[in-house]
């Protein structure tokens, strides 16, 4: 028996990589604008730099779309009525973030303060919910890396 899925599971079927149709009934039509509004951003600052690359991470984590070049820029985790970013912050991308502090949200800080440094990085996990989050995680992407010439 197919159990209701709940707030924050994750895509598991393995058997076919979700397509924007899935995304938007999975995640909700609120958060599919959100997610639709983070990927057009991507594209159109970075024009050309990533192809997004679904991966399957199991069971346990299901599907994410990851945004890759020689190094991650950012994974988005598609979670049954939300979606997440994840993004890991190096040393000097950190630096960056500190440096840009009082320019960043309160709500952002709060949550890069939380997250635990491990050996390759603060990793952050950012719920987008609402304009106010999309602008978060655009802001922290483009201190990760900058915008590209003529983007």
């Amino acid at each position: 028996m197919q159990q209701t899925p709940r707030t924050g599971d994750r895509l598991t079927d393995k058997s076919a990589t979700p397509g924007d149709a899935t995304i938007r009934d999975w995640i909700g039509a609120e958060a599919c604008e959100h997610w639709t509004a983070l990927r057009a951003w991507i594209d159109s600052s970075y024009p050309g730099v990533f192809t997004p690359d679904w991966i399957y991470g199991g069971k346990t984590h299901g599907w994410s779309l990851r945004y890759k070049k020689s190094k991650a820029f950012c994974t988005l985790l598609p979670e049954y009525g939300v979606f997440s970013a994840v993004i890991v912050l190096g040393a000097r991308e950190r630096e960056k973030v500190e440096a840009q502090r009082e320019a960043l949200s309160p709500g952002l800080m709060a949550l890069y303060d939380a997250a635990e440094t491990y050996h390759d990085g603060k990793w952050l996990k950012i719920g987008i919910a609402s304009t106010k989050d999309l602008q978060d995680v655009t802001e922290l992407l483009a201190l990760k890396r900058p915008h590209r010439k003529g983007a």
